[in-house]
């Protein structure tokens, strides 16, 4: 039975200051043996789909500064398992609809350098479902699935359901973010509800516990 420190989305280049430590810390304290980073890794903001700010990096700009940024990351954390979020395939998608064959495009390790990540679309440890997210929330996945799950993807809520049947007893989790809101990327939630900045722990596929951050002076 494995203790899992679940590490939510960060968006680099626009990571929290100080969140590496943070998750650092709680993997050392809880004695973690295993990793999951819940997807999202990387922002994409200047090659999203979606209008890029005139004002923020250009996509070859905002690469490098998430490639640096993540440096420290894989140094902390050589051996985690990644789930591909959405952000992530923004590339890829552009280069499917511009028909372009996979063939054409690097594997993210290749591309951030961090050969021994492993990358998918989901995991599972100790009958426990690892995604990133997209669509329902973690409770409607787990109630769907008929197992326990842990998801991000949803930045403002950040939770701990259990549900019990007649022998068998599941739990869903969401846990929050590790970016700061303040960047020009996040501007388009400015007038919506905070994204809820903490990682998780999941104990043996039994027990499930998230820990926010404090932020000092962050309004």
């Amino acid at each position: 039975m494995s203790k899992v420190l679940v590490i939510p989305d960060l968006h680099a280049p626009f990571i929290m200051d100080g969140f590496l430590d943070f998750c650092k810390e709680k993997k050392r304290k809880y004695r973690c043996d295993q990793v999951v980073m819940i997807g999202d890794v990387v922002d994409n903001c200047a090659a999203s789909f979606h209008t890029s700010d005139p004002n923020g990096h250009g996509a070859g700009d905002e690469l490098r500064l998430a490639i640096e940024q993540l440096k420290p990351w894989y140094k902390a954390f050589p051996d985690a398992k990644v789930c591909i979020g959405n952000h992530d395939r923004i590339i890829a998608r552009k280069a499917f609809d511009g028909g372009v064959p996979s063939v054409w495009i690097k594997h993210y390790n290749d591309v951030l350098g961090t050969p021994r990540w492993e990358w998918g679309d989901s995991f599972e440890i100790d009958d426990v479902i690892y995604c990133h997210g997209d669509g329902p929330k973690a409770h409607v996945r787990a109630q769907r699935e008929f197992k326990s799950v842990v998801q991000g993807h949803h930045h403002t809520v950040a939770y701990v359901q259990h549900f019990a049947g007649a022998d068998k007893r599941l739990f869903a989790v969401q846990v929050g973010v590790g970016y700061d809101f303040h960047h020009y990327a996040f501007q388009y939630a400015k007038h919506h509800q905070r994204p809820f900045v903490s990682c998780a722990i999941i104990d043996g596929g039994e027990l499930a516990t998230i820990y926010p951050m404090k932020l000092e002076n962050k309004v």
